[in-house]
């Protein structure tokens, strides 16, 4: 009789073999496990953005957009009510609040472009102090929006001939409100949007001897030459 035959096992190599396999295997698995998560978590990274993007944009279309002819500053030696005060980096006008805050009526409303940050802060115009806008109002600055690159507004009105003009980084009418208000931002990331802004102001058509609304105390050139 033939003796039975001895189950043969595997050799050294073989398991070798089949241990590197399994290890690539797990390998593979965790990689596209890693590359799934830095995926969503890219898109939840952008969605917030876009929707931060989006409340910040809204925000300045409202406050800008309802921005009032209503002087915040008064230059005694020049006659000139200060109704819009505006450059590259920054704007000040006077302007309704919105919820809570528009129960103290009209204030008086800034926005910064410092650095990698967007700012806003106002204080109300009844007892508003130009030389010291912060009197009454000690807190910090509202942060609107971090992680700028660059950023500059610019402003559109009526040239001599009562025609649209071109854009603008600076604004030098102080006593007349632009007909719009453009704010340009690029982001530090790439992929991070800044959709185009533009917003027509209001009230900015409107010719400022006949609708301007005016602060108690505070007179307009014509009634200041007129009394004296």
């Amino acid at each position: 009789m033939n003796a039975p035959r001895r189950a043969r096992g595997f050799t050294l190599l073989e398991v070798l073999i089949a241990i590197t396999l399994l290890a690539l295997l797990i390998a593979m698995a965790f990689g596209t496990l890693r590359g799934a998560v830095a995926t969503t978590h890219a898109g939840e990274r952008v969605v917030t953005w876009t929707n931060q993007t989006r409340t910040v944009q809204e925000f300045l279309r409202r406050q800008l957009s309802h921005a009032m002819s209503i002087p915040f500053d008064r230059q005694e030696d020049i006659g000139e009510n200060r109704v819009f005060e505006a450059g590259r980096d920054e704007l000040r006008f006077v302007g309704p609040m919105p919820g809570h805050l528009a129960n103290g009526g009209p204030h008086v409303q800034w926005i910064t472009l410092a650095g990698s940050e967007i700012l806003f802060d106002h204080a109300q115009l009844n007892g508003y102090d130009p030389d010291s806008p912060k009197a009454n109002n000690p807190r910090a600055p509202v942060l609107l929006m971090a992680g700028v690159a660059s950023a500059h507004f610019e402003y559109r009105g009526l040239d001599e001939n009562g025609e649209l003009g071109e854009w603008a980084r600076e604004w030098d009418n102080v006593q007349q409100l632009p007909l719009l208000v453009r704010v340009m931002v690029e982001f530090e990331a790439e992929n991070r949007v800044w959709p185009d802004l533009e917003i027509p102001v209001l009230a900015g058509s409107s010719m400022p001897t006949m609708f301007r609304m005016r602060r108690p105390g505070i007179r307009s050139g014509s009634e200041s030459e007129s009394r004296r």
